[in-house]
């Protein structure tokens, strides 16, 4: 029997092949366009991160954690970070092969399952940039740890985050029913069920507890945030913030 981080890695294979929104690499253009100072970069869905959040990313260390897709990892190699992105899907990871063999730049890619141990070594990183990715994760804590373990001292994690109300319905359109939390399809049969029906992979809804939490309890000192929506549907319509971006130094 699979695990749930194998679903996942399929699914988002399957997703990129359909032309999944965060599997779709920038042009030639957007990059050129980086390397003369013009970007801006997500993570969450619509609300670009805040320039003043990363400072000069030249000659900095960054991880792209579950930041595969061919997006934010060459802007930020045009900017003149040093790149290494960790992704679990192998069509995401093809995507950044592409665009740095395209552009002709070096960046370290390996595939790795970001809830076991990263494969780094302590102080690795000046900066984590981790898009919306922990609602695909059972336990998020532990992501947090490692994060500090691998970044240097006063090194900084830019983390996007689900707070949990895109799990509230067991039907969007439909909001008579209301889902009960936690939303675990490893631990409750019919919302596996209904994930596995609208093809949505294996995901999980966590608390602030955990996340903003999580984050503390690693040692983090947060220092910035911001919500923001889904960028198209009911909840986004009626202007209902469904995620979180934070910025956290570890001291």
């Amino acid at each position: 029997m699979k695990n749930y981080q194998d679903i996942n890695a399929e699914t988002i294979d399957r997703w990129v092949e359909e032309g999944w929104e965060w599997g779709k690499a920038i042009s030639h253009e957007e990059y050129v366009n980086a390397c003369n100072g013009q970007w801006d970069v997500l993570l969450t869905p619509t609300k670009p991160v805040p320039k003043e959040w990363f400072g000069s990313l030249k000659g900095q260390r960054l991880l792209g954690l579950a930041s595969g897709g061919g997006q934010q990892m060459p802007i930020f190699t045009a900017a003149g970070a040093v790149c290494t992105v960790l992704d679990y899907s192998p069509k995401q990871l093809e995507s950044e092969r592409m665009v740095a063999n395209r552009e002709g730049y070096d960046i370290n890619i390996i595939r790795g399952d970001m809830t076991k141990p990263l494969p780094f070594e302590d102080d690795s990183f000046d900066l984590i940039f981790h898009p919306v990715s922990n609602c695909y994760v059972q336990e998020v804590k532990p992501i947090f740890k490692e994060c500090y373990r691998v970044l240097k001292h006063s090194g900084v994690l830019l983390c996007g985050l689900d707070n949990g109300i895109n799990f509230l319905f067991v039907n969007e359109d439909d909001r008579s029913e209301l889902c009960a939390f936690p939303f675990d399809p490893l631990k409750n049969p019919e919302q596996r069920a209904q994930l596995e029906k609208d093809d949505d992979g294996m995901q999980f809804s966590h608390t602030m507890e955990e996340q903003i939490g999580g984050q503390l309890e690693a040692g983090f000192r947060l220092t910035h945030l911001y919500e923001d929506t889904n960028g198209a549907g009911t909840l986004h319509e009626h202007n209902i913030p469904c995620f979180l971006a934070t910025r956290a130094i570890k001291e």
